[in-house]
């Protein structure tokens, strides 16, 4: 069993820049790590993934704006997202894959409003 807490969601203008965090509760060194979003009325997707050889896969809707990284040390992910829009607005859910199981947050409300 993994538990993941997010942080770092809020209110952010246009343009603006917010970094999420997500500490697990016991090491990710295994783990593939990635960031989803959910919109109202939309279906949850895939934001950016990185696996245990910090290998990363992005959105396209993201790419070039978003940054996902890995501390395994902190058991911790980050996602840096620079120039955000407003749909960019969602739930940010970390996720943990290992050992064939899921694990998800309990997610974070980023908004991007002027």
């Amino acid at each position: 069993q993994v538990e993941l807490v997010e942080s770092g969601g809020g209110l952010v203008q246009p343009g603006g820049s917010l970094e999420l965090s997500c500490t697990a509760s016991r090491s990710i060194e295994f783990a593939a790590m990635g960031w989803y979003r959910q919109a109202p009325g939309k279906r949850r997707e895939l934001v950016a993934l990185i696996n245990t050889s910090s290998m990363t896969t992005y959105a396209g809707s993201v790419k070039g704006r978003f940054t996902i990284s890995r501390d395994n040390a902190k058991n911790a992910v980050y996602l840096q997202m620079n120039s955000l829009k407003p749909e960019d607005t969602a739930v940010y859910y970390c996720n943990s894959y290992v050992d064939y199981n899921d694990y998800w947050g309990q997610g974070t409300q980023v908004t991007v409003s002027s």
